[in-house]
């Protein structure tokens, strides 16, 4: 299985339907000034560790490409890939949140649960499958040391 659904689309569409869930149920809505910060920091940090990892596929000269993770030149384990073997896609998981905590919505962050299902379902298991038969027992070693998520 192939991941077809691009990440950056997936979370897109999980934000759109926070959003809608916000909205159609306004009798929810927590309001406290306060969630406008604590939202722009989880976007912020999200955004960050987003560019981060980025920066580490293209200082490996790999591809950064989630369609197409069987082209992969290089491994790569360092910064934050030390810490999650998926930093990208956590840094959109905390994008997610922060939407959610700015719709001041509890409603809101049911999408983002669906998030890390399908996100770990249609992309990541398949990328594992890929980086599996291309870096083998590497790969192996590596999954060993760092989880999925965090």
């Amino acid at each position: 299985m192939k991941p077809a659904f691009p990440p950056a689309l997936q979370t897109a569409v999980y934000a759109a339907l926070s959003w809608f869930l916000a909205n159609r149920f306004p009798e929810f809505m927590i309001e406290w000034n306060g969630f406008r910060y604590l939202a722009a920091g989880l976007i912020t940090v999200g955004l960050v560790i987003i560019a981060i990892a980025i920066g580490a596929f293209v200082r490996a000269k790999t591809t950064i490409n989630p369609v197409s993770p069987d082209i992969a030149r290089k491994l790569v384990t360092k910064g934050l890939y030390r810490i999650s073997r998926n930093p990208m896609y956590f840094g959109m998981l905390l994008l997610l949140v922060g939407w959610a905590v700015y719709l001041q919505n509890p409603l809101g962050f049911a999408p983002t649960a669906m998030f890390i299902v399908t996100m770990t379902t249609l992309q990541i298991k398949p990328e594992e499958k890929a980086l599996r038969n291309k870096f083998g027992s590497e790969y192996d070693a590596y999954c060993k040391r760092v989880r999925r998520w965090i």
